[in-house]
């Protein structure tokens, strides 16, 4: 092909010598041979040998290519206004349903588009020689060069029947269509079909650069553009090939902008961009972004069909819709027990967007973060006025810093750590003991060193007068939730932590029959440990001797061993450490049955708003039941399936140990081959995670190598496979998607939901649903949604009409997948939401 064009630009060029010489001895007159113009005569060759030639390299180009536009009709349409679009022979590990895995999940996936760089770059370079020799002769000859270009429109029709001929031929045999590929590798992938237009390598590394860099506005545009058909796609190839010649401008120095790919065959499943050459022309992109500018209101209402308002609320970018229902708390008959830090959602869900904070910036990155964030971001300073002198946060500057310290280790917490383990080694650290329970947990300065002993923390404190210390810590990039000791269960399965953790925590532990430690009891694993770090331990004051007291009266009735009571010098503290007993034998000696064993009835897993009782439950003593032995240690824990799985059918209809196996397979392909490298995340960016619809916490397993965390999230109408996750070296809680999350607004950097919206489209208002997931998402966050196709449709229009970017959109045999990048757009217009004024 590169020798045919070659071929055409000689001929082109010995007219034009010809046609020089003839013109100056007329003194630009016409010079006639035998009764012709020697420039025609040169013009009508060359149209001859040009036409001829691009007929002939056309059919071979044509013959050697595969044709993009044998993609389904279907998955065509889903295309439009997308970034990014997956093609079909390679979809496997994109198929999914509620009640089956796919395929994919023990399959490997084809070929990725490895290759595809090198050819476009390969083709480019073929159309930069060919611009650049014509340069030479194009201004001496417009008139031949019109007259060529006339003749070549007027067999224009005749190009295209030559090229339909052998396409047609590639569609129906797909056996042949591979063949080529192998065999062409330059020619194969360059998919001038779809409209593309080559790009060489480092403009695709420009394509590939962080997304505070991109300008996803401008590519979705750019798209409306570029995907109308193939024929508009071949036209803008030609007007940009003789743009450049006319104007005379270097290809290397255009302006560039983000076009999508449509991968066909094995390269479908890894997403990639490219980029064009604009030439001397404005691209769709700006002229559509400044018109958007110009039309913005201050409300988002437009095709995509519904208007967001602002919150009007009295905590203003703090607002919990189910903890800061003021209208329920004012009537509560009681707050002796917390009640007014539990939760009270509203009767309808909130559809209001909640503002940001004047000054807000995007988080800083891990584990810069886990030492200081911006002040703005969080902008409260009471708690480092009251805790500043226990070194939990001081204010420096634009930033809030924390120190590493705390009430119990002021010296930091390291050191804390590590006296913990010296006062009784058998706890082993990110060995034995992975996952915990951190109570009151402050700014969770103790949970965010734990992860340097490779141990998962989920740490818990109130809404309540220290100001924030769960947004400080989710703000960090370390685990936390809100949530209260008050008269209900916590939203977690029964015997799931490694140990229980409580540094001046300020709950009454003795109280009511122990009924709070009781709670704890629950959901401490049988063989597990309670710190528990607090004056009564150390001090003799009145007050800590009478509590002291009672706590040992508790805990004895409760068989929990005390292990070890040890002053940490350094810190002037001084910690009890209990274990909580492996078998029944104690239970079953005790003189009296004081506190009670829970009834045979009573499921211990039920945690659901579910009311406290002041009743222990059994540990399970067979052999086949979960809690009955210890894990495995950690990683090993994380792989291998729980023993007590045996006897049971999984989520998938298989034998539960290989459903486990099955679905971990499933995730660590998707996340490897797709989300890694296919979604446009920077992932570098990424701290904390939320599975919305967890299921074994495959998703989050197959993670596990970045410096990321996830909470795993199993809707109360999903199956109740928390204790495997938990099971796994993993952590999470039960929610309804009905009602709004326990964390404070712009918490998370990446929400995940497998089709978790068309479950509660059932019984939730869908719009209410986005609007949490918008006030959980952080700006420049994302959400992956893997749903039927109709659910993804309206996810992408709700996406739209909130002004965030469509990273990516894919939809085949009634499966999508969607990925979407939030932006900072607020709306101005207040919505007042009576319920949350005080």
């Amino acid at each position: 092909m590169e020798t045919t064009l070659k071929l055409s630009v000689f001929m082109i060029g010995v007219c034009n010598k010809h046609h020089n010489i003839n013109a100056g001895m007329a003194m630009g007159k016409y010079s006639r041979v035998d009764g012709r113009k020697s420039s025609n005569y040169c013009s009508t060759i060359t149209v001859v040998v040009f036409v001829a030639l691009c007929l002939v390299g056309a059919w071979m180009f044509m013959s050697s290519s595969v044709s993009v536009q044998n993609s389904d009709s279907s998955s065509q349409e889903k295309v439009n206004d997308v970034k990014q679009v997956a093609g079909e022979n390679n979809s496997k590990q994109f198929e999914d349903s509620s009640g089956d895995l796919p395929d994919g999940t023990t399959k490997e996936d084809g070929n990725t588009v490895d290759s595809q760089s090198d050819s476009q770059s390969d083709v480019h370079e073929v159309q930069n020689v060919t611009e650049k020799e014509s340069e030479g002769t194009a201004e001496d000859n417009k008139d031949e060069k019109t007259e060529s270009k006339n003749t070549v429109e007027e067999n224009q029709d005749e190009k295209t029947k030559s090229q339909e001929e052998p396409k047609t031929e590639t569609e129906n045999n797909e056996d042949g269509k591979t063949e080529d590929r192998d065999s062409n590798p330059g020619d194969g992938e360059s998919n001038s079909e779809a409209g593309e237009v080559p790009a060489n390598d480092d403009e695709t590394n420009k394509s590939e650069q962080t997304e505070s860099e991109e300008s996803s506005d401008e590519n979705k545009s750019e798209l409306d553009e570029g995907e109308k058909n193939t024929d508009s796609g071949e036209s803008a190839n030609e007007n940009n090939q003789e743009g450049a010649a006319e104007n005379n401008v270097d290809s290397q120095e255009n302006d560039q902008t983000s076009i999508e790919i449509l991968p066909a065959g094995a390269q479908s499943e890894l997403l990639n961009e490219t980029n064009t050459q604009n030439g001397a022309w404005s691209t769709q992109a700006v002229e559509s972004q400044n018109e958007k500018i110009s039309q913005q209101s201050s409300i988002s209402k437009d095709q995509y069909g519904h208007a967001w308002k602002l919150c009007n609320v009295t905590a203003g970018p703090d607002y919990v819709p189910c903890l800061d229902n003021w209208y329920v708390i004012r009537r509560l008959p009681s707050t002796k027990h917390y009640e007014h830090r539990e939760r009270h959602c509203p009767q309808e869900a909130p559809t209001c967007l909640v503002s940001i904070p004047e000054g807000y910036q995007r988080s800083i990155k891990w584990p810069k973060s886990k030492d200081k964030i911006w002040y703005h971001n969080v902008p409260h300073t009471k708690l480092a006025e009251v805790k500043g002198h226990q070194n939990w946060v001081k204010v420096t500057g634009e930033y809030l810093t924390f120190p590493g310290g705390g009430t119990q280790f002021k010296h930091g917490a390291l050191h804390y750590i590590d006296f913990i383990q010296d006062s009784h080694p058998d706890i082993a650290w990110g060995k034995r003991t992975r996952v915990i329970l951190d109570v009151g947990c402050g700014v969770a300065s103790f949970g965010g060193y734990l992860f340097e002993r490779d141990v998962l923390t989920m740490s818990f404190a109130p809404k309540d007068e220290h100001e924030a210390q769960v947004q400080f810590a989710l703000e960090r990039g370390i685990p936390a939730m809100l949530a209260v000791m008050g008269t209900k269960r916590l939203p977690f399965p029964s015997s799931v932590f490694d140990a229980v953790h409580c540094a001046r925590c300020r709950v009454p532990w003795h109280v009511e029959g122990g009924k709070l430690l009781l709670e704890l009891n629950r959901v401490l694993r049988p063989g597990g440990y309670f710190v528990w770090s607090a004056t009564p331990v150390y001090q003799k004051l009145p007050e800590d001797v009478g509590i002291w007291k009672a706590m040992t009266k508790l805990t004895k009735s409760m068989c929990w061993d005390l292990v070890v009571i040890k002053k940490d010098r350094l810190n002037g503290v001084g910690a009890a450490i209990y274990r909580k007993p492996n078998s029944n034998d104690c239970y079953n000696n005790r003189p009296q049955n004081q506190p009670p064993l829970c009834k045979e009835s009573d499921d211990p897993n039920a945690a659901w708003k579910v009311p406290l009782e002041a009743c222990m439950h059994k540990v399970p003593e067979n052999a086949s039941v979960r809690g009955s032995r210890w894990p495995e240690q950690w990683p090993q824990r994380l792989e291998k399936p729980p023993h007590w799985l045996n006897s049971q059918v999984g989520v998938y209809g298989k034998a539960a140990p290989e459903d486990f196996a099955a679905d971990y397979d499933h995730w660590k392909n998707v996340v490897s081959r797709s989300y890694l490298k296919g979604m446009g995340i920077n992932w570098s960016s990424v701290r904390n995670i939320m599975d919305m619809r967890a299921v074994y916490g495959g998703f989050a397993a197959a993670l596990k190598d970045l410096k990321v965390w996830v909470m795993n999230v199993v809707p109360i109408d999903s199956a109740d496979t928390l204790p495997i996750i938990y099971e796994r070296g993993l952590f999470g809680m039960y929610h309804d998607w009905c009602e709004s999350f326990n964390t404070y607004p712009r918490t998370y950097d990446l929400l995940h939901a497998d089709h978790l919206f068309s479950t509660l489209t059932k019984r939730c208002n869908l719009v209410a649903v986005i609007a949490e997931v918008d006030r959980i998402l952080r700006p420049e966050g994302n959400l992956i949604v893997r749903d039927n196709a109709e659910i993804i449709g309206k996810i992408e229009s709700l996406a739209k009409s909130l002004n965030w970017d469509i990273r990516m959109i894919y939809s085949k045999d009634n499966e999508g997948l969607l990925c979407v990048h939030k932006k900072m757009w607020r709306p101005t217009e207040p919505e007042t939401i009576t319920s949350a004024i005080i």
